[in-house]
């Protein structure tokens, strides 16, 4: 059963964040009008950088692809990890009513991390 539960728990994570690499390269999801000013400017100094919002699109569409993957879901984990860290931090810091998410997310990956732990180990030893 828990097997079965993170299956469809990786299966939406993946898609999620599949959607939100290709949002960042097509733009189809207009930008919420009640997003506060801060946010505003922060998501215009990452697009400032021309490299940057690319860069976390592809991270963003091949995690999410290998996490849907059972047999990548630990590559993919390890991908998406500092893309989720940087979300967490930017809801930490400047908006915390993404909060909730952002820490759902990180739970997510870190359990994936965590059930794929032994294919891990080769990297230490």
């Amino acid at each position: 059963m828990k097997n079965k539960i993170l299956f469809v728990i990786c299966i939406l994570f993946g898609l999620m964040m599949l959607n939100a690499g290709l949002n960042k390269i097509f733009q189809y999801m207009p930008v919420p009008d009640d997003l506060p000013q801060e946010m505003l400017d922060l998501m215009i100094s990452f697009t400032k950088v021309g490299w940057l919002m690319p860069l976390i699109a592809v991270v963003e569409i091949v995690g999410g692809i290998l996490f849907m993957i059972p047999k990548l879901r630990a590559l993919g984990a390890i991908i998406i990890l500092p893309v989720t860290t940087g979300i967490l931090l930017t809801h930490i810091v400047n908006e915390p009513s993404g909060l909730p998410i952002a820490l759902i997310f990180m739970a997510v990956i870190i359990w994936v991390i965590i059930e794929n732990w032994k294919k891990y180990e080769p990297i230490w030893k």
